[in-house]
């Protein structure tokens, strides 16, 4: 079989603001203590691809109980579900012992779709940290991008074994909808970071035309 590859798209939509931290190295005297992530071109929002893939994989370990033990560097212990899917850099993190696992995944930055529809694409937040022993407070401005805001999502994924085919878009809906139900950022428990994946398609861009795609939607 030639090498097929099939492209997942989505749009990701912000149902609360969300925070991923950017360079923070120089604030100015009032000026925001923790700015978001920016493209250095457009200075709009960006989603790194490696913070949707690292969020993805950890919440679907946790679902897999392949979470590594205490102690074990890197994900040498997940399960080879996951390791063909997202990768591992170990050297004996192949079934059979050998060679690193390269990620069937391939995840793009997501970027800013909808900046026309939204009266403004950043806020502000201002939190407290209090200290228990003398309860003084510690105000910060966090920065967020406003609820609302939409981002394109597209992933490859590499089809080296059409019969894992069914198996791994199943554990990477999985991981979809794990994330739905959980957050991306930081300040996830404080109510940032909910987010809502709509309109997947997948589509075999190239290879095997043939190939009947599972559905994520």
């Amino acid at each position: 079989m030639s090498f097929t590859k099939i492209l997942i798209t989505s749009t990701l939509e912000l149902k609360t603001g969300l925070h991923i931290g950017g360079d923070d190295s120089f604030s100015a005297i009032g000026a925001i203590d923790s700015p978001v992530v920016r493209d250095p071109l457009t200075r709009e929002p960006v989603i790194p691809g490696s913070t949707l893939k690292g969020k993805m994989r950890s919440l679907l370990a946790r679902d897999l109980g392949s979470i590594p033990a205490k102690g074990v560097e890197g994900f040498q212990n997940d399960c080879q579900e996951i390791q063909r899917l997202f990768g591992s850099n170990s050297k004996t993190s192949n079934a059979d012992g050998t060679g690193i696992q390269i990620s069937r995944l391939q995840f793009s930055d997501c970027f800013l779709c909808n900046k026309d529809e939204l009266p403004q694409i950043f806020e502000s937040k201002f939190e407290n940290t209090i200290d228990r022993l003398t309860s003084v407070a510690n105000p910060r401005q966090i920065e967020r991008v406003v609820r609302g805001a939409r981002f394109k999502v597209e992933i490859i994924y590499n089809v080296e074994n059409v019969d894992e085919l069914q198996e791994d878009f199943a554990n990477i809906k999985k991981a979809i909808d794990l994330l739905e139900h959980d957050y991306l950022g930081g300040g996830g428990t404080r109510g940032s970071g909910r987010v809502l994946f709509k309109d997947w398609q997948c589509t075999v861009v190239t290879g095997d035309t043939s190939l009947a795609v599972p559905e994520l939607g």
